[in-house]
C-alpha cells in the first residue's frame, strides 16, 4: 500500500512540473513585450523615486525654515513700530544676535534672536507697523525637531513673554532679556544674585554691570571720558540751564515744500502722548508761579563741575533741582502720590520716581530717575548722563519710563520762562522749569547786583491738592536751591 502510494505521488509530481514548464514557454513566446515593459517601467520608477530621495536630502540638510513671530514685549502692547532693521535678507545669525528695533507707545525694545541659522524673509520694512503674536522674519535654522517644537510654543503672546523674559531659578521667575541673560552667562554670574532695578525686579543691564564691577572692584563709569569733540553732540540732550551759546537753533535741514497734504497714523511715542493729555483733560489744574536767585547754586556747580568730571559725570542743574525736589517731597509727601481713576483713593509712594520731560527726535518722552531720596547729588547726575544717551540713542526701555511719581520739565533747555504744565496721570504735581536769565536785583544793602533768576510753574491736582500745600512746597525748593548749604543739613 505504501509502495502504490508512493508511486501514486511521484506520477502527480511529473504532471504538474509538465504543466508548468508548458505555461511559462507560452508566456516567454507570445507576450514579450508585456513583460518587458513593466520591467523598463519599474527601473524608470526607482530612478526617479531615488532622485525624489536625493533632492529630499539636499532639502533637509539645509534646515527647517521657521518663522520668528513677534512676541508680547508686557504693557498690554498689541503693535509696534519698526525703526532699524540689524540684519538683511541672507545674512547669519546666531542666538541673542540682534535682529531689529521696535517702537511701541511706551519704550523701544531690540528683538533679538532665538535660533542660530540664516534669515530668509524680512516681513515688514522700516516704519511699518508690526503686530504681535504674527511672523516678523523667517530663519531657516540649523537644527531639526528641536527648533519646530520650540516655536510651536509661541502661538500665544502670553507664553511668548514668559520665554523671553523670564527664568526659572529655584522656584520663582527672574525677569530678564535674552541680551541681559546672555551677559549674564558670558561673566558667569547667576541671575539669582543679582538684584533687579527694573519694574517688577527685571534684571537690567546697569544691573549686571553694577554686579560685575563690585566683584571685581572696577569702576564703570556710565559714558566714557568727555572728549572735546565728543562733548558737543551731547549739549543738545543736556538737562542743564543753556548759557548764551544754546541760544542758536540746532542745524536742521532745509525744509522741503511739495504742495500736497500728507496723512500718516500715529505712531509710537505721539500716539502715547494723544492717550495720556487725553487722560490729563480730565484733571483740574491748579497752577502756581515763582521765581529762583540761582546765584549761590550757580558758583557751586562752577565749583563742582571739575570734580565730577574727574569721575566721569557731567554735573548740570538738573540733579541739584530734582535732589531739593526730593528732599520737599519728604515734607509734603502728598505730592508725591497718585489716584485711581475714580479719584476715590489716593496712594502715598514711598519711593521718589523724579520723571524728566525730555524732547527728543521720536518725539516727548519723560524717563525718571528711581529712588532719588537715596542718591546723593552725583548720583542723580550720573543717572540722568544714562537717561539722556539713551534717549538720543531712542533707546530708552519700559523701565525707564514707567513708575514714575513726581515730574520735573525743563523747558528752559530750549527757552521760555513760564510753562503751563499738563499733570501725567496718575500723578498728582508737575513742575517747568524755566531758563536762567541774569537780572538785576536789590542786595541786602539796597545795592542792585547781578542774579541769575529761573521761573519755575508748577501745576498740581486741585482734587487733591490746595493751594496752600503747593505753595509751601515751592517755598521750600526754592529755599534748598536759593541756599544749597541748608541742603547739605537734610542729605542722608
Amino acid at each position: 500500500m505504501a509502495a502504490v502510494t508512493r508511486g501514486s505521488f511521484t506520477v502527480f509530481r511529473r504532471l504538474l512540473t509538465q504543466q508548468y514548464r508548458r505555461r511559462c514557454f507560452r508566456l516567454q513566446n507570445t507576450k514579450p513585450e508585456r513583460i518587458q515593459q513593466p520591467l523598463m517601467f519599474g527601473y524608470e520608477r526607482r530612478l526617479q523615486a531615488l532622485g525624489v530621495r536625493t533632492l529630499h536630502t539636499a532639502v533637509g540638510n539645509r534646515g527647517p525654515l521657521v518663522q520668528f513671530k513677534l512676541s508680547d514685549i508686557g504693557e498690554g502692547i498689541m503693535e509696534v513700530t519698526v525703526k532699524e532693521w540689524y540684519v538683511k535678507e541672507g545674512d547669519r545669525v546666531s542666538q541673542f544676535d540682534s535682529i531689529c528695533e521696535v517702537q511701541s507707545d511706551k519704550a523701544s525694545v531690540t528683538i533679538t534672536s532665538r535660533y542660530d541659522g540664516v534669515i530668509r524673509k524680512l516681513y515688514y520694512d522700516v516704519d511699518a507697523t508690526a503686530l504681535v503674536g504674527k511672523p516678523l522674519v523667517d530663519i531657516e535654522t540649523e537644527s531639526s525637531s528641536e527648533v519646530i517644537q520650540e516655536e510651536d510654543v509661541v502661538e500665544t503672546p502670553a507664553m511668548a513673554r514668559e520665554e523671553h523674559t523670564h527664568q526659572e531659578i529655584k522656584g520663582h521667575k527672574t525677569q530678564a532679556t535674552p541680551a541681559v541673560r546672555r551677559l549674564a552667562m558670558e561673566n558667569n554670574i547667576k541671575l539669582s544674585e543679582v538684584v533687579g532695578s527694573g519694574r517688577d525686579g527685571r534684571i537690567l543691564k546697569e544691573d549686571i554691570l553694577n554686579y560685575l564691577a563690585k566683584q571685581t572692584g572696577a569702576i564703570l563709569p556710565p559714558t566714557p571720558p568727555p572728549a572735546p569733540a565728543a562733548a558737543a553732540p551731547a549739549a543738545p540732550c543736556s538737562p542743564a540751564i543753556p548759557p548764551a551759546a544754546m541760544k542758536a537753533p540746532p542745524t536742521t535741514p532745509k525744509p522741503v515744500f511739495t504742495g500736497k497734504d500728507v496723512t500718516e497714523p500715529l505712531k509710537g511715542f505721539h500716539k502715547a502722548m494723544v492717550k495720556t493729555m487725553t487722560a490729563a483733560l480730565k484733571i483740574p489744574h491748579f497752577g502756581y508761579c515763582d521765581d529762583v536767585d540761582l546765584t549761590r547754586l550757580v558758583a557751586l556747580r562752577a565749583e563742582l563741575k571739575a570734580v565730577s568730571e574727574a569721575r566721569g559725570v557731567r554735573l548740570s542743574y538738573m540733579p541739584f533741582f530734582i535732589k531739593a525736589a526730593s528732599l520737599s517731597l519728604l515734607h509734603f509727601p502728598i505730592l508725591n502720590a497718585s489716584v485711581d481713576d475714580g479719584c476715590q483713593n489716593i496712594t502715598y509712594k514711598a519711593s521718589h520716581n523724579v520723571g524728566l520731560a525730555m524732547d527728543t527726535s521720536q518725539g516727548l518722552v519723560v524717563p525718571n530717575v528711581k529712588n532719588v531720596q537715596l542718591l546723593s547729588v552725583l548720583e542723580v547726575a550720573r543717572e540722568l548722563n544714562r537717561l539722556q544717551a539713551l534717549g538720543a540713542a531712542g533707546q530708552l526701555g519700559t523701565a525707564d519710563l514707567t513708575g514714575g511719581t513726581f515730574t520735573l520739565s525743563n523747558i528752559g533747555s530750549i527757552g521760555g520762562t513760564y510753562a503751563k504744565p499738563v499733570i501725567l496721570p496718575p500723578e498728582v504735581a508737575i513742575g517747568a522749569l524755566g531758563k536762567i536769565q541774569v537780572l538785576p536785583r536789590f542786595d541786602a544793602a539796597g545795592q542792585v547786583v547781578r542774579a541769575h533768576i529761573m521761573n519755575v510753574s508748577w501745576s498740581a491736582d486741585h482734587r487733591v491738592i490746595d493751594g496752600a500745600t503747593m505753595c509751601r512746597f515751592s517755598n521750600l525748593w526754592k529755599e534748598y536751591l536759593e541756599n544749597p548749604a541748608v541742603m547739605v543739613l537734610d542729605l542722608k
